[in-house]
C-alpha cells in the first residue's frame, strides 16, 4: 500500500519547508535511508531521507516551490500502484511536467528577469557568500575578525570570518575553493542577512559588478543551489571521509533532531545507514560513553573578561562587541520587565561530597558538585513544573521538556549552552554535555541552536570564592539559580557544634509566574536531594 510523506518539521519554529533539490523523480526506485530531497527551512538546507521503500510514484512540493508543514510531500508505493485516491484524483506528475511547472514559476513578476541579471553579473566559477542566518532571531551580522584578506587562497573548510551575531560569535568556514576576491563587510562593520559577505572564485576574475541590489529571493536561492550542490559531489566522490569527518556529520533530519533534544555528541556516534549515515535508530540505541577527565576541557566558566592594560592618568575605551550589547540589552529588558524577587538557602553538603568522592573512584568517571546540582535541579524541576514555565503576556506557557541552561563566562561576556532533556540525562551524560559545551562555547566553536530552548538556567560562581550572589533571569525562563561555594564552618548537629560544608543557593524568581511558596517549595525539594543524594533514585 503507497505510504505518504509529509513535509517534515525540522525545527521548533518551521511552519513551511521549501524543496531546494529533489534527489529522486517519480519512478525511481526508493530505498530506506535513501535521501528524497533537500529541504529549506527557516535556519538551514537539510538532506531528508526516505524511511520507506518502494517506487516514487508522487512529487506533491515541485522543487524551489514551498509547502506547509504536515501537507503531501510525496508518495511512494509500488510501480503501477493507483494513488488517485491519495492525491484527490490528480495523476502522477513526471519529470518533464516538472521541469515545465518549474520554468513556469520562475517567470512570474519580476522573478524570472532578477534571476536571468544575477547570472549575467556572475562570472563563471566566480561564488558569492552571502551574511548567513545563524540563529532564529538574527537580522544582521558583524564581521569580528577576517582571517582571509583579498588575493588569498581559499580553500574548503578555510575559515574565513568571525561573525558576531546577536547571541555569539562563530566561525565561518568557507564552502568554496578558489581566491578571495573581494570582501563585501569591512573587519568591524555589519551588514543584513542575506547580503553580500564575500566573493570567491578564480584569481584575476573581474567582480566589480558583482553585488548590485537583486529582487528578494534570487541572491538566496542561487546561494541555496551553490551550498546544496558541492554538497552532494563531494557525498558521491567519497562519502565515507565525509562520515568521519570532524565538522561534518552524515545525518538524517529527524536523527539531527533527536541528537539536538537528547544533547548527544555527534562525533561519538558510528552511523548504520548508508555509507555511515546516522539514523533514528543510532539515536534510540546510543549509549554514551564516559569520558576520561584528563582530556576534556574545564566544566568551570573561569574565563574573564579580556584583558585590559592600566596606564596611570590616561583614561581608555573599548568599543562593544556585538556580543556584549546583546548581553546588555537582554538582561536590560529582563531586570525591567520581569518583576524579579529572591530566595535563599543554605545546603549541607556533607554526604554530597562522599557521593561524589565514591562515583569517581569508578573508572574513566569525573563529574563535579556542578553536575551534581544540574541533575538535582533537573528532577526537581520534575515536582515542580510551574518554575519551569514562562511568561507570554496573556498566559502561561508550562513546557514540556526540561532544558537547563548552563551559564559559561567567556571573554566577550556570558553564554548560555542548554543541556536538552537534562532530567533524562544521567551524571556521566552532564559532566560530558557540560565540559564539551563549555569549552567549545570559550573557543567560539558553539552553534547558535545550542544556546537555544532552555527552561531553567544554573549560574555557578562558587569555583571564585563566592558564597552567596543573585542572578538575573535568562528569560523566557521564570527563574535563575545561583550557586555558591562550598564552605567549611561551624554547625549545629545533634546537639554539638562540628565543622559542616556548607553551601548557599540562591534563586531568583519572576514574580508573574512563581509565586514565593512555590519557589521555597521547589528550594525544599532541592534541598532534600543535595543533602541525601540517594532521594535522586526515588
Amino acid at each position: 500500500m503507497a505510504e505518504v510523506i509529509t513535509m517534515p518539521r525540522l525545527s521548533d519554529t518551521m511552519t513551511e519547508g521549501k524543496v531546494a533539490k529533489w534527489h529522486k523523480k517519480v519512478g525511481d526506485q526508493v530505498k530506506e535511508g535513501d535521501i528524497l530531497a533537500e529541504i529549506e527551512t527557516d535556519k538551514a538546507v537539510q538532506d531528508f531521507e526516505s524511511e520507506i521503500e518502494g517506487t516514487l510514484l508522487y512529487v506533491g512540493v515541485e522543487e524551489g516551490n514551498a509547502a506547509a508543514v504536515d501537507s503531501v510531500l510525496a508518495i511512494i508505493g509500488k510501480e503501477g500502484e493507483d494513488i488517485s485516491g491519495l492525491t484527490g484524483g490528480e495523476a502522477p506528475k513526471s519529470s518533464d511536467s516538472e521541469e515545465k511547472k518549474s520554468e513556469e514559476d520562475h517567470k512570474t513578476e519580476n522573478k524570472a528577469s532578477s534571476i536571468e541579471q544575477a547570472d549575467a553579473e556572475v562570472p563563471a566559477g566566480v561564488e558569492v557568500i552571502t551574511m548567513p542566518r545563524l540563529s532564529d532571531t538574527m537580522t544582521e551580522g558583524k564581521v569580528a575578525k577576517w582571517h582571509k584578506n583579498v588575493g588569498d587562497t581559499v580553500k574548503e573548510g578555510d575559515l574565513l570570518a568571525e561573525i558576531e551575531t546577536d547571541k555569539a560569535v562563530q566561525d565561518f568556514e568557507s564552502e568554496f575553493n578558489g581566491v578571495l576576491l573581494k570582501q563585501g563587510v569591512e573587519e568591524g562593520g555589519a551588514a543584513p542577512v542575506d547580503s553580500v559577505l564575500a566573493i570567491v572564485g578564480p584569481e584575476g576574475t573581474d567582480v566589480s559588478s558583482v553585488g548590485a541590489p537583486k529582487a528578494a529571493g534570487s541572491s538566496s536561492e542561487k546561494q541555496t543551489e551553490q551550498k546544496t550542490e558541492p554538497k552532494k559531489e563531494e557525498e558521491k566522490a567519497a562519502p565515507s571521509a565525509e562520515a568521519s569527518s570532524s565538522d561534518r556529520v552524515a545525518i538524517s533530519p529527524l536523527a539531527k533532531k533527536m541528537a539536538q533534544d537528547k544533547g548527544v555528541d555527534l562525533h561519538s556516534i558510528q552511523g548504520s545507514g548508508e555509507n555511515g549515515r546516522i539514523v533514528k535508530k543510532d539515536i534510540e540505541n546510543y549509549q554514551p560513553a564516559a569520558k576520561p577527565a584528563a582530556s576534556a576541557p574545564a566544566a568551570s566558566p573561569a574565563a574573564a573578561q579580556v584583558a585590559l592594560s592600566f596606564v596611570q592618568g590616561e583614561d581608555t575605551e573599548s568599543q562593544n562587541s556585538q556580543v556584549r550589547n546583546i548581553i546588555a540589552k537582554r538582561l536590560s529588558e529582563s531586570k525591567f520587565s520581569a518583576p524579579h524577587y529572591y530566595l535563599m538557602v543554605e545546603i549541607n553538603m556533607d554526604k554530597a561530597i562522599e557521593a561524589r568522592k565514591e562515583i569517581n573512584s569508578l573508572p574513566d568517571t569525573r563529574i563535579s558538585f556542578n553536575d551534581m546540582i544540574i541533575k538535582a535541579t533537573a528532577v526537581a524541576l520534575r515536582k515542580h513544573p510551574q518554575v519551569n514555565s514562562s511568561w507570554a503576556g496573556d498566559k502561561i506557557i508550562h513546557r514540556g521538556n526540561i532544558n537547563i541552561g548552563v551559564a559559561v563566562a567567556i571573554p566577550d561576556g556570558l553564554v548560555v549552552p542548554v543541556l536538552k532533556n537534562t532530567d533524562q540525562m544521567n551524571y556521566t551524560q552532564i559532566s560530558a554535555a557540560v565540559k564539551d559545551m563549555a569549552g567549545r562555547a570559550k573557543n567560539k566553536g558553539l552553534k547558535a541552536n545550542e544556546m537555544e530552548g532552555s527552561t531553567f538556567s544554573i549560574s555557578n560562581l562558587g569555583m571564585f570564592g563566592i558564597e552567596t550572589f543573585t542572578s538575573i533571569i535568562n528569560q523566557p525562563n521564570a527563574a535563575i539559580l545561583s550557586v555558591g561555594a562550598i564552605i567549611e564552618k561551624p554547625v549545629v548537629k545533634n546537639g554539638q557544634i562540628v565543622v559542616g560544608n556548607i553551601m548557599k543557593l540562591s534563586l531568583a524568581c519572576d514574580h508573574r509566574v512563581v509565586d514565593g511558596a512555590t519557589g521555597a517549595q521547589f528550594l525544599q525539594t532541592l534541598k532534600t536531594y543535595l543533602e541525601s543524594p540517594l532521594t535522586l533514585l526515588l
